[in-house]
């Protein structure tokens, strides 16, 4: 009787879990790449997600602005795209992150990329959940090239907003020349403790201490449950190199390969709603699931129940041999969450493709 009670309650469990596909936005001649982006909730309960519409190519440096859908059922249907933000860059706008404060402002922060010595992070305010936004101000004064990824940035529990950024110095001054780039980003962080109004870096920067052609790219931020930071980065090392603050983003200690073993790709880590535990989204090459060297795939799901040391409960979401899984956007919405990526393949290219998933708690835990 108690191994029937068990099937028909592990039957239950496996009847209430999900992970669907709800929208591909698939590239068009008009608009040849749809791709990283961001998820808010506004106070109606409606979900918006933000992301780069590109129209005039489909590469970094392609015209692009910043397109809005929305979902009235928690993410199981979609709206089609407004523009939010028109491109007023030289090449284009990308890479939004939406954040909610704890004002209950809506603060939307991304990318104007005038050209490849010239891209800095910006930041508008919605006072009316979304309907207008206040004109852009540049967060970074320094000139330069300053990566921030989709979806990156926080607010801590005490109120202060954290940017990390990889900044890729200039190997010469053509700007529409891409050997002006240098690809070994080194990673920074800037914070602010009056909701955007001023901004400080912190004291800490780090490159690459090995010999490498990527440095530390793309890096991410989360708060842990005791108040520090947990920072990460991609690498062309095999591994997510990880740095820790104690002291809120002043300073991060050194870097150091992570246990998240991955090809020079970016992840993507939340905190779990109501836990301690952290949710990793990344391309796992650890050897747990089989997978294709130096490929972004297989795309995964990770829990750490200790600050990022070790990932041992791991989940496939998707390994289609063909296919290219990055720049996640989380967002937890009920019982279930909701992950906006590029899910490419050698049909449609390796970015040009925007996925939205919805995949509920109850999936996660299913081993």
């Amino acid at each position: 009787m108690k191994l029937i009670a068990l099937c028909l309650l592990v039957m239950a469990c496996m009847a209430h879990a999900e992970s669907t596909i709800t929208l591909n936005l698939d590239p068009t001649k008009e608009n040849p790449r749809n791709s990283e982006g961001s998820f808010a909730t506004l106070a109606s309960g409606r979900i918006i997600f933000c992301y780069s519409h590109f129209y005039g190519g489909a590469g970094d440096e392609s015209p692009a602005r910043i397109v809005r859908i929305h979902s009235d059922d928690q993410g199981r249907t979609w709206s089609q795209p407004v523009t939010v933000v028109e491109n007023t860059g030289g090449d284009n706008v990308m890479s939004v992150s939406l954040l909610r404060l704890a004002s209950g402002k809506l603060a939307m922060f991304y990318c104007i990329k005038n050209s490849w010595i010239d891209c800095r992070p910006h930041m508008r305010i919605s006072t009316d959940e979304g309907e207008t936004w206040s004109e852009p101000k540049l967060v970074l004064q320094a000139p330069g090239y300053f990566v921030m990824n989709n979806d990156r940035v926080i607010q801590t529990s005490k109120g202060r907003i954290v940017i990390p950024l990889a900044f890729h110095r200039s190997r010469g001054t053509d700007p529409e020349s891409s050997k002006s780039w240098d690809s070994r980003a080194i990673a920074m962080w800037i914070y602010s403790d009056d909701e955007g109004s001023t901004w400080t870096e912190s004291s800490s920067w780090w490159a690459m201490p090995v010999r490498s052609g990527s440095g530390l790219q793309e890096p991410g931020v989360v708060e842990l449950a005791d108040g520090g930071l947990f920072s990460w980065c991609r690498t062309d090392q095999g591994a997510q190199y990880g740095f820790y603050s104690t002291d809120a983003g002043k300073t991060f200690s050194p870097p150091l390969p992570t246990e998240m073993k991955s090809p020079n790709g970016p992840a993507s880590i939340k905190r779990l709603p109501g836990s301690s535990d952290l949710l990793a989204i990344y391309n796992d090459h650890s050897g747990m699931f089989p997978f294709p060297p130096k490929k972004r795939n297989p795309y995964v799901a990770a829990i750490s129940s200790d600050g990022g040391k070790t990932w041992p409960k791991r989940k496939l979401i998707e390994n289609d041999p063909d296919g290219l899984y990055h720049y996640t956007a989380i967002h937890f919405v009920g019982d279930a969450m909701l992950i906006g990526y590029c899910a490419g393949d050698s049909k449609v290219g390796a970015l040009n493709r925007l996925r939205i998933r919805r995949i509920t708690r109850d999936w996660l835990k299913q081993p």
